[in-house]
């Protein structure tokens, strides 16, 4: 059983040193807690603010900047390039022709991170 997320929830990268909020933009007819739901597409930098620094040596900002400072690992903002969509959790539950995004759902980041939520942003609606 996982919780809906919505607008406002926050997902954290392993990589990342802050947590990022989410808004939803795939749909707007699917409200939860007044908020709009949020679907497995949801997943581009439109829908998650950055992670603060970013600390992937398989991002080549990190990269450079880590071999400029002579193997010294030197963290750089933060820019999601997400590879592919949410791993939805519960795939049959669909929001305008879309599995949900629950608070139990996995995004990877094309740096190797792993995205997960941190916050759903509401409490009160489950999907089971």
């Amino acid at each position: 059983m996982g919780l809906l997320v919505v607008t406002g929830g926050s997902a954290m990268c392993t990589f990342g040193v802050a947590p990022g909020t989410i808004n939803v933009t795939s749909q707007t007819m699917c409200m939860a807690g007044g908020m709009p739901a949020a679907t497995i597409q949801d997943c581009q930098i439109a829908n998650i603010t950055p992670f603060g620094m970013c600390s992937s040596l398989a991002n080549p900002a990190v990269a450079s900047a880590t071999a400029a400072a002579f193997g010294v690992l030197t963290p750089m903002p933060c820019t999601l390039v997400a590879a592919g969509t949410w791993i939805p959790t519960k795939p049959t539950v669909l929001i305008g022709g879309k599995p949900c995004l629950t608070n139990d759902c996995k995004l990877m980041c094309a740096y190797g991170g792993s995205i997960s939520i941190v916050s759903p942003g509401q409490t009160m609606v489950t999907v089971t």
